[in-house]
């Protein structure tokens, strides 16, 4: 059975997926959900995610939800498949490469979020931009950010010297900030930039970015 995608690409989460599915080489179907229509709150979409939030994974008679489980479960079930994005045959690699998407979830995501809302989602629906709350998390995201630059003086990525799960998370909410004005979080602090520019530059993730229009259709 072709692995089925229930999502939008606009959507980071459903684009964290996608980025880690073309890494792998792996075909799939990707089954659109019309976010502004309030699909993702409907019966059928509620039967795969009752949080009612993309995307959602089908494998066979497996059905996942939350894009951080989706992505690690595919590149340990596709482990010989594409790109090692967990360094499955190294513990300790694959230990630090567990570290480092908890610091992405726990520590990154909560300060860049707010931002790329304010920025993106809420003139969509109307409003403006709160400039408190951009404010206050830039500097969380700057404090974040100051220990990243410290650990990209050491490595090439934030596991190690290899790419993994831990730098793919980044993905999507870093592509929507590097376009707003506090794009200059990561600017100035030269190691973050040099990997920012290297990351988002693969492959995978380019093929994913040309579908990533934040847009009301």
């Amino acid at each position: 059975m072709v692995l089925k995608l229930y999502g939008t690409p606009m959507s980071t989460c459903t684009s964290r997926v996608l980025t880690c599915l073309h890494e792998k080489s792996l075909d799939f179907e990707l089954v659109p959900v019309d976010l502004f229509a309030g699909e993702q709150k409907q019966p059928p979409f509620l039967a795969k995610n009752p949080f009612g939030q993309i995307p959602a994974l089908e494998d066979d008679d497996l059905t996942l939800f939350e894009s951080r489980a989706i992505t690690s479960y595919v590149a340990e079930k596709f482990k010989g498949t594409g790109y090692d994005l967990i360094r499955h045959e190294n513990l300790k690699e694959a230990a630090s490469v567990k570290v480092w998407t908890e610091v992405e979830s726990h520590r990154y995501n909560p300060a860049i979020a707010p931002i790329v809302y304010q920025y993106r989602v809420a003139p969509l629906l109307g409003n403006l931009p709160d400039q408190t709350i951009i404010d206050d998390n830039v500097e969380k995201l700057g404090k974040v950010l100051d220990i990243y630059e410290a650990k990209l003086t050491s490595t090439k990525y934030l596991a190690g010297d290899f790419y993994s799960l831990a730098d793919l998370h980044h993905l999507p909410y870093t592509y929507y900030l590097m376009k707003t004005p506090a794009a200059s979080v990561v600017n100035e602090r030269p190691h973050v930039k040099a990997w920012w520019e290297d990351i988002s530059s693969r492959p995978a993730f380019k093929k994913v970015a040309e579908g990533m229009n934040f847009v009301k259709k």
